[in-house]
């Protein structure tokens, strides 16, 4: 019987978007399955690409000859047939390739170029033994594949006596050790020592060493003699030179974490309100029910016991769990947490680990070693099987929402991965966005409040300083007066204070104070960013970076001077204010490095500093029980950006960060300084007033027709050549005015805010709607019919629901 796989092929056009016919030869047979990937002949000539399986069937839908498959790539899936099936959905919804979607789904191990190793991890026949591995441990994959070993060493793995291991060329994350066993008996080593002078004491030492290797079959590593026996590598060479050992490496799993004890928790006694919102979840979780949850609690609620007592059940019920958090600097107490509740069953995603890290995480989770599953955005597309319920806190964040293709949000993917798994989805939040509160409202989501924090203490008292006042009576410092003695009078106290910059629109730039000339990009529309750390300036967009001029390139003054409000120039002018204060600064540039993160919260929790200094990173999720003075520094930059979202975003920055004060016993204050007291967003956060808020902005809403009264759709074209770009625009819209309706409100076309980037020219539309049956299909054919002017270096893209409109 002909099998025939179904394969959508790593070739990304519209035209390639669908599965093509493939033959299965014989030797392949057994081994293919959905999921996995296989190299296939594509097009004229001798090109081979790689390809998904998508399915396998028995009739080919193509009339022609079927070309074959002529390497398989995995022994096992790395996709299940949810996953395959997810992949089709979202690339439909987001109008991007499939292949991309599936690419996106998987670590970045098995997307790099990398070497594959096949191990063997428990005993097999000896006469397999030396017929497939030649009495080693391991072999290659290209060994493999050359000597027809593939269908034996797929049936292995189904029987768990092998695993493939991926290392990747030219990066350096794989984790080896180096290790020594003995290479001869312990009689022979016996013999060695009889021929040793008596001063030879150290040969003597690594003798007896390999001797008790020897006895017990085992190896060692170079660490542990050097550390246990002070034996070196000059030691270890001389002994590998005189045959008496064996020097290998073997890869290491990676534990991120290894390093770190938790001290493991117990379940706390839950309030009347936490008590009320678990048994409504438990409800749907016991019955199998695809509930969605809006969470909202306000800040120190306890929202993150729930989490935890409602995965405790599913794990009791057999199921697993999937935990989304929106960002690295919130995962650090997210995963104490986790780990301090469900210890080795908790597998953590997110981008602050190396690329061996999280497939060695991905791989526990595949294995099914880890039942729960903590990390950010990318971590909805973790394979778990058989999930009980899925958690997204904070879910109002807008990181949740990738901006490059797929453009997907992670909330939209676990709704479906809620419904195809019949699991309750927990959207959690102090603040949650106005699309999910409204729907709440309309019962489409049910709703579920914490109105009081855990301890029963009040929020914090929040008082705002008009910095308009603070310049009238000559203070030109950042920090108002009432601020400076609130920061003083917690120093005194041994109490520890948080202080935020909000960064969102604000940029620290160079300008010449004769002339007025700022240094622009070479290749964008936008002023380059100064950068004190590396002393040069950087484009945010391209990535160009130059020196920091001394002199104006225009009018040549040396009056040529710094502009904006980094956190590095706050931290300076604080240290002249406050000398006394011990600052620690959170913000891009001082978590590059990996663990930056946990180490400058671990430090801050042990009161190594007493203010901690950040941009907005710092604002949510953060729990120090000794953080009794919250001060902001500048309220309202997000305010005055051309984004019908702004006034949301600052309510729920105010809110999240006036959060942090007052946790545990102490009581808390907030000191809001800002330009805009009276701007309702401002007024309302300082009452912790969400519902005000949410009735305030409605209407709003409602009277510039937008979300969550109006679905938007912005489509943009680029091109090097402007007049294209604008071109295809006008194109663009003329061809869907026609087809939508007469309530549908087209904005544009306009070029972009940043109208160049990287010497590309954006324009764009946005076009807001209630109900448009037609507009999906003619976009999926607007992408269609354009592809030869893609292939020529224009680009579409297509955003539903955008987070972002400059």
């Amino acid at each position: 019987m002909n099998l025939i796989a179904k394969v959508i092929v790593d070739v990304p056009t519209m035209q390639t978007n669908q599965p093509y016919d493939y033959q299965i030869p014989d030797q392949f047979k057994d081994q293919i399955q959905p999921g996995m990937r296989v190299e296939v002949p594509f097009g004229q000539g001798k090109r081979v690409v790689q390809g998904f399986v998508v399915s396998i069937v028995e009739e080919p839908s193509f009339t022609g000859a079927l070309k074959n498959i002529t390497g398989v790539m995995d022994l096992h899936p790395v996709l299940n047939d949810e996953l395959i099936q997810l992949g089709k959905d979202m690339a439909e919804k987001t109008f991007s390739f499939r292949i991309t979607c599936y690419q996106t789904m998987l670590p970045a191990v098995l997307r790099a170029k990398y070497e594959k190793t096949i191990r063997l991890i428990d005993d097999i026949d000896e006469d397999l033994f030396f017929e497939l591995f030649k009495g080693k441990d391991e072999l290659t994959w290209e060994d493999a594949v050359n000597r027809d070993l593939l269908p034996q060493l797929a049936q292995l793995k189904k029987q768990e006596r092998v695993e493939v291991v991926y290392s990747v060329k030219n990066r350096a994350n794989k984790k080896k050790r180096r290790m020594i066993k003995p290479a001869l008996s312990f009689e022979q080593l016996e013999e060695e020592k009889m021929g040793l002078r008596k001063t030879a004491k150290k040969k003597l030492e690594l003798l007896e060493v390999l001797q008790t290797l020897s006895l017990a079959d085992q190896s060692i590593s170079s660490q542990e003699l050097s550390k246990n026996y002070q034996l070196t590598s000059s030691h270890i060479r001389d002994g590998e030179k005189k045959n008496w050992l064996t020097v290998y490496e073997e890869e290491v799993y990676r534990d991120p974490f290894e390093s770190q004890d938790f001290k493991q928790t117990d379940s706390h006694t839950l309030t009347s309100h936490q008590q009320a919102a678990f048994d409504k979840i438990q409800e749907a979780v016991k019955q199998e029910r695809a509930e969605t949850f809006l969470l909202r609690g306000v800040t120190g609620s306890g929202k993150t016991e729930i989490y935890l007592q409602t995965i405790a059940s599913v794990l009791e019920k057999g199921q697993t769990a999937l935990m989304l958090v929106p960002e690295i600097a919130l995962t650090p107490q997210m995963v104490t947490s986790f780990k301090g509740r469900f210890g080795e069953k908790v597998a953590v995603l997110h981008s602050g680990l190396s690329d061996g890290e999280k497939y060695d995480e991905w791989r526990k989770i595949e294995r099914e070693e880890a039942k729960v599953v903590v990390g950010a955005r990318s971590s909805i597309f973790a394979p778990v099987k058989n999930l009980g319920v899925i958690i997204m806190d904070e879910e109002h964040e807008t990181s949740y929402k990738q901006s490059e293709n797929p453009r997907y949000h992670a909330r939209d993917v676990a709704l479906w991965r809620s419904e195809f798994h019949n699991c309750p989805l927990i959207l959690g939040s102090a603040t949650p966005s106005l699309e999910s509160r409204a729907r709440a409202q309309k019962k489409v989501y049910t709703l579920v409040e914490l109105p009081e924090r855990v301890n029963k203490k009040v929020l914090p008292e929040v008082e705002i300083i008009d910095m308009r006042d603070e310049g009238k009576n000559g203070n030109r410092s950042s920090f108002s007066i009432q601020l400076q003695e609130k920061i003083r009078d917690r120093l005194a106290k041994k109490e520890q204070i948080v202080l935020m910059l909000n960064r969102r629109g604000y940029s620290s730039f160079v300008m010449c104070r004769d002339c007025g000339f700022v240094l622009p990009c070479p290749n964008c529309d936008i002023s380059l960013t100064l950068h004190m750390d590396t002393k040069s300036m950087k484009c945010h967009y391209c990535g160009h970076e130059e020196r920091i001029p001394h002199t104006c390139p225009v009018c040549k003054s040396s009056k040529i001077r710094y502009y904006g409000t980094g956190t590095q120039k706050i931290q300076e002018e604080l240290e002249q204010v406050i000398p006394e204060a011990r600052v620690i600064r959170m913000d891009v540039d001082t978590t590059r490095k990996k663990g930056a993160h946990e180490k400058i919260l671990s430090a801050f929790g042990n009161h190594e500093a007493d203010i901690l200094l950040g941009t907005q990173m710092i604002a949510k999720g953060l729990d120090f029980p000794n953080i009794t003075l919250v001060g902001v520094l500048n309220a309202d930059t997000s305010l005055g950006l051309p984004d019908f979202r702004s006034s949301e975003k600052t309510f729920q920055l105010l809110t999240q960060v006036s959060g942090r004060a007052g946790r545990a016993e102490l009581t808390g204050e907030v000191i809001v300084q800002t330009y805009n007291p009276e701007h309702y967003a401002i007024q309302l956060a300082q009452m912790h007033d969400y519902n005000q808020f949410y009735k305030t902005e409605m209407i709003i809403r409602h009277r510039g027709n937008y979300p969550p009264y109006y679905f938007t759709v912005s489509i943009t074209a680029s091109h090097e050549d402007e007049k294209k770009a604008a071109k295809k625009m006008y194109e663009i819209v003329n061809f869907l005015a026609p087809h939508l309706q007469k309530e549908t409100i087209v904005l544009g076309p306009t070029p972009k805010s940043i109208a160049r980037v990287n010497n590309r020219f954006y324009y764009q539309v946005l076009i807001k709607y209630k109900t448009e049956p037609q507009l999906i299909p003619l976009l999926h054919q607007i992408i269609n019919e354009s592809q030869k002017e893609m292939a020529k270096g224009l680009m579409i893209a297509i955003d539903k629901e955008p987070q972002q409109f400059m």
